[in-house]
C-alpha cells in the first residue's frame, strides 16, 4: 500500500513538543510530500524557537525513516512569523561571517534576473568547464520549483545516505550533482514557502557529503528572492556569475541581480550573455534574434568583467534535452570551447581573489 500523510502523521504522534502536545497534534507539520518512498515535510515554528526546535526536527526526521516503506526523509524548519517591533535594529545586530562548508574551497552562485534566459544550461556547462580543467566540480541545482539538473546531466534515481543526515551526490561526467528534483516526480508541484525553500536549500548545501571541492557551482532560481538572499548571507560564497540575454528586457532585471549581489557583499564574477546570435545552418546568416551586445555593454557600464558570449545553437539545446551536455559529450566543438573559456575565465578571478598580495620588504 502506498505511503499517506496519515502514515506520518501517526509515526508522529510520539514526537512530544516541550508543551506535551506531539507534533501531529500540534498542527506545526506542513507540506507534505510523498513520492516514491522519499518524504519532504516542514515544521512551522516562530523564529526565536530555531535552536529549540532543531532536537525535534532531527527526531522526526529520524522517526519518518523508520517508516516500512520510507527510503529518505527530509525535514525542515519554516518561520514565517515577522520581527517584533522591538526587535534589535540591523544596524546594532552583530555581524558574522557564515560558516564555512568543509572540503569545498569556492561557492559560485550563477543567477539571473528573469527565468527563460538559459541559467541551467550555463550552469551546468560552466560546472563541466571547470572539470575540464582538471578541478574537482560539484553542483547544486537550488532551483526548487524548477529543478532541471537531473534532466541536463542525465541523471535519474535517489541519492544514497551515507550518514543519520547526510546524502551522497549523485555524480556524472566528473561532477557531483544535488537537485530537489532527485527527490520528487518530475511533474510534481513544489507549493511551499519561502522558509521551507531556504530550508530544503540549506539541508542541500549542508547535509550533503561533497567531499573535497575546488569548485561548487550553484544554480540558483530566477529574481532576487529568498534562495539568492540564503545564499549571499548564509553561505561564504565566493562569487555570483549573472546570466542574461541581450534584450532591454531581460537585462533590466539582470540588473537588479547585480544590484542584490553588490548589496551583500557578494562579488560579481561577471555577465554571460545567453542566446547572443543564431547562425543559419543551411546559409551561414548570422542573426541577432534577441539582439546583440547588450550584456557587454551592461558591464561595461557598470564596471563588471564580461565573461563572454554564448550563441542560440541547436545543438546546445538537443544535448541539452538529452542529459548529454555539450562541454562532456563534444568538448571540441566550438560552443563546448565558448563554455570552457568562460570557465577559465571565471576560475582565474576566482584564483586571483584567493590570492594574498605581495609582501614589501624593505632592506
Amino acid at each position: 500500500m502506498a505511503l499517506q500523510d496519515k502514515d506520518i502523521l501517526s509515526a508522529l504522534e510520539s514526537i512530544k513538543l516541550a508543551d506535551g502536545t506531539s507534533l501531529s497534534a500540534s498542527g506545526r507539520l506542513t507540506g507534505i510530500v510523498i513520492n516514491d518512498g522519499k518524504v519532504i515535510c516542514a515544521i512551522a515554528i516562530d523564529a526565536t524557537e530555531a535552536a529549540s526546535m532543531e532536537p525535534v526536527r532531527a527526531a522526526a526526521e529520524a522517526k519518518i525513516r523508520t517508516i516500512p516503506g520510507v527510503s529518505t526523509a527530509l525535514v525542515g524548519l519554516t518561520a514565517d512569523k515577522k520581527p517584533s517591533k522591538t526587535a534589535t535594529p540591523p544596524q546594532q545586530r552583530a555581524t558574522s561571517k557564515p560558516a564555512a562548508l568543509p572540503g569545498i574551497k569556492h561557492i559560485i552562485a550563477v543567477a539571473s534576473g528573469k527565468g527563460g534566459v538559459g541559467k541551467s544550461t550555463t550552469s551546468c556547462n560552466l560546472a563541466l568547464g571547470l572539470a575540464s580543467m582538471g578541478l574537482k566540480v560539484g553542483i547544486l541545482d537550488a532551483d526548487i520549483y524548477g529543478p532541471s539538473q537531473p534532466r541536463l546531466f542525465g541523471l535519474r534515481g535517489k541519492p544514497r545516505m551515507v550518514g543519520p543526515r547526510m546524502l551522497e551526490p549523485m555524480e556524472r561526467y566528473g561532477v557531483k550533482v544535488m537537485s530537489i528534483g532527485f527527490l520528487i516526480d518530475d511533474d510534481a508541484a513544489m507549493i511551499w514557502r519561502g522558509p521551507m525553500v531556504i530550508s530544503a536549500i540549506t539541508q542541500m548545501l549542508r547535509e550533503v557529503a561533497w567531499g573535497e571541492l575546488d569548485a561548487l557551482v550553484v544554480d540558483l532560481p530566477p529574481g532576487t528572492g529568498d534562495a539568492q538572499l540564503t545564499m549571499a548571507q548564509q553561505t561564504p560564497t565566493s562569487g555570483a556569475v549573472i546570466v542574461s540575454t541581450p534584450q532591454d528586457l531581460a537585462l533590466i532585471d539582470a540588473r537588479r541581480g547585480i544590484a542584490m549581489f553588490q548589496k551583500v557583499d557578494v562579488p560579481l564574477l561577471g555577465i554571460i550573455e545567453n542566446m547572443s546570435s543564431f547562425c543559419c545552418p543551411n546559409c551561414g546568416h548570422i542573426s541577432p534574434i534577441f539582439g546583440h551586445g547588450g550584456a557587454r555593454a551592461e558591464a561595461e557600464k557598470l564596471g563588471v568583467p564580461f565573461l563572454g558570449e554564448v550563441p542560440l545553437n541547436m545543438n546546445i539545446r538537443e544535448t541539452s534535452d538529452d542529459g548529454r551536455p555539450v562541454v562532456a559529450t563534444d568538448p571540441d566543438s566550438h560552443h563546448a570551447k565558448i563554455y570552457k573559456d568562460i570557465a577559465a575565465k571565471v576560475w582565474a578571478s576566482l584564483d586571483k581573489a584567493a590570492k594574498p598580495a605581495p609582501r614589501i620588504v624593505i632592506e
